[in-house]
């Protein structure tokens, strides 16, 4: 996996990056992380948020800001860890996945299937169904509420959409950025997790890359919690950005009938 970010500050401004990948453990990961500011290094802090999100944040003047990261991952993780706060928290509305408005519509459509396995199979089918995805055609405000009215997203929007109704019939989903190699266009991706069976099942609606080639970044309620850049106080421009994935050997063939993790 490779990130290559391309920023121009123009004002003083502090700066969140969570481009990193999440710890693996029982994987052998070796990676590289550099900032550099008008050719200068930067040094950054790590911050470490709930499931393993690494936030790398400093301090920049004006100038160009050039981000480069590059990571192997050899082996498969362990099973993603829960905890009673998780089910609790990950039931909840959140600002993109606005599951209390889904509640009845959700019934209707998915009770049939709530307390099965197979709710993530028609959920992810009914989404897929629903939306087209068009690069450009929403907002970063826009929620699952927006993306449904709208019947188009990129990835972040179809996740959002199925988080929502998933929480919508009492299942626990949060939102993961991942890298995702297979994807195009090739950036970096967005799925669902949904607990089920008592493990954390991944949903990609937008069946854009293989699931089982996908490798964690972040974690949280929605694309709040789990965005690749924040900026506070200053201003910056994002000229470019360019996300590379690949696997060693074939991309494997994905059944969004079949269950799931992230490895």
């Amino acid at each position: 996996m490779s990130a290559r970010l391309d920023i121009s500050i123009t004002a003083p401004t502090s700066l969140e990056f969570q481009i990193a990948i999440a710890p693996h453990p029982g994987a052998t990961v070796t990676e590289k992380l550099v900032f550099l500011l008008d050719g200068k290094p930067v040094d950054a802090t790590e911050v470490s948020g709930p499931h393993g999100n690494r936030i790398h944040v400093f301090d920049a003047g004006v100038g160009s800001l050039q981000v480069e990261y590059d990571a192997t991952v050899l082996g498969n993780t362990h099973p993603a860890p829960i905890t009673n706060y998780d089910k609790s928290l990950y039931l909840r509305p959140s600002r993109y996945a606005e599951s209390d408005k889904f509640y009845g519509f959700a019934a209707t459509e998915f009770g049939d299937y709530a307390d099965s396995e197979e709710v993530l199979e028609k959920i992810s089918a009914w989404v897929g169904r629903r939306l087209q995805y068009v690069p450009g055609s929403s907002d970063p405000i826009d929620g699952a509420t927006d993306t449904l009215l709208a019947g188009a997203g990129v990835c972040r929007d179809y996740a959002h959409l199925v988080v929502a109704m998933l929480r919508a019939v009492n299942v626990p989903a949060r939102l993961v950025a991942v890298y995702a190699p297979g994807c195009d266009p090739m950036d970096f991706h967005a799925v669902a997790e949904g607990f089920v069976g008592g493990k954390w099942r991944v949903v990609d609606a937008t069946c854009l890359a293989p699931r089982s080639t996908l490798i964690r970044i972040a974690t949280g309620r929605d694309a709040a919690d789990t965005a690749f850049l924040d900026n506070h106080n200053g201003a910056i421009t994002l000229n470019s950005s360019t996300v590379t994935a690949v696997v060693d050997g074939e991309l494997p063939i994905d059944d969004i009938t079949e269950l799931v993790s992230l490895t």
